[in-house]
């Protein structure tokens, strides 16, 4: 299914417009405040979890009003009630401090600087089947957004870049998530990277947007820009790393000084084979420069497809997560090349900004 939606007007407008997808309203409400309820009937909303919340709906009112705008239009669009979506981008941090949980929200991700097509980011998304049917591919153009507006893959029901995206100047963005053990109250991911594309238009400015700010903690980025920038940061709780270089990459877990903050994968596919993906991608990135049709072939790989493979492309286990997209990014051609489902199977085709 194949959702394209231009949203325009103030963030609040934007995220009432997504409403336009209206026949999709009860299974926004399944992925979202149905994934609340059945985390409040298991006990997760205690008294801390509580006060976490209410923390951080305190600083994301005052660091990020477009953003709370932005939900609160979502909420209203589709007759959902606002608290319960603020909570439902929250869950993978509420397990955490509980201990941590399978990993729902996988997806390996990189970046190049330079090859035949220019600078790229490319990313496997690995969700919940439940998301699989509301995946959205939205236009934004609004006085808070960049001149010349973002593209962005996410879910109805949730801000504009919840997964990836680029903007009119180019720069390119997609996160990966990480379990960790310690969080803070700051910037969520899934607010920070619309605000990312909304206002910076290059690696560098985005680097210092994060290292100037407090963060919740857990998940990364990868980013790339025009002039053949990379970065991969892990936005860690104690302070975010930064690494750069020709070419980046990262999955489910932090590495170097911030590796022992990953919590232990707990029975779930996605991040038992992180480092397997992760090592996989360090082999082969730097072997050739990469165009478009390199990175699709790329992400369909299993583990089984070469000597030394790894399942970037995941499905067919027992639990929860598996593929359910695919995108590679042109910053030079501010492009979205998109697979909805498995990329080893599924169709491949291009979305301009531009256009």
């Amino acid at each position: 299914m194949n959702i394209n939606l231009r949203l325009s007007g103030s963030a609040y407008a934007r995220g009432y417009e997504q409403a336009a997808a209206a026949w999709l309203g009860t299974k926004v409400r399944d992925a979202t405040i149905g994934r609340v309820e059945t985390a409040r009937a298991e006990g997760l909303f205690d008294e801390a979890s509580l006060a976490y919340l209410a923390a951080q709906r305190d600083f994301m009112a005052t660091h990020d009003r477009d953003g709370m705008a932005e939900l609160l239009g979502i909420a209203e669009g589709f007759g959902l009630p606002e608290p319960e979506l603020f909570a439902h981008l929250h869950l993978g941090t509420l397990r955490d401090l509980k201990g941590g949980a399978a990993l729902l929200d996988g997806c390996s991700a990189w970046a190049v600087g330079q090859g035949p097509d220019g600078p790229m980011v490319v990313k496997n998304r690995d969700y919940s089947g439940v998301h699989l049917g509301i995946q959205a591919i939205a236009q934004h153009s609004g006085p808070d957004v960049i001149s010349g507006g973002m593209l962005c893959l996410g879910s109805l029901g949730s801000p504009g870049a919840y997964s990836s995206g680029v903007n009119a100047a180019g720069l390119a963005l997609a996160d990966t998530q990480v379990s960790v053990a310690t969080h803070r109250v700051g910037w969520l991911r899934y607010f920070l990277m619309t605000r990312i594309l909304a206002r910076c238009t290059t690696v560098a400015a985005a680097v210092d947007m994060v290292r100037t700010s407090p963060h919740a903690g857990g998940g990364t980025l990868v980013l790339a820009d025009t002039t053949g920038a990379t970065a991969a940061i892990e936005l860690s709780a104690g302070g975010a790393s930064v690494a750069t270089g020709p070419k980046v990459w990262r999955t489910n877990h932090y590495t170097g000084a911030l590796a022992s903050d990953t919590l232990p994968p707990r029975d779930d596919s996605i991040a038992a084979n992180s480092r397997a993906r992760f090592e996989y991608l360090g082999r082969v990135l730097p072997d050739k420069p990469w165009g478009h049709q390199d990175a699709q072939n790329l992400m369909a790989t299993h583990a089984n497809s070469a000597p030394g493979g790894a399942p970037i492309c995941q499905h067919g286990a027992a639990d929860y997560a598996e593929t359910i997209s695919s995108a590679v990014y042109l910053c030079n051609l501010q492009r979205m090349d998109y697979c909805e489902g498995n990329p080893c199977t599924g169709a491949w085709r291009s979305i301009s900004l531009a256009a």
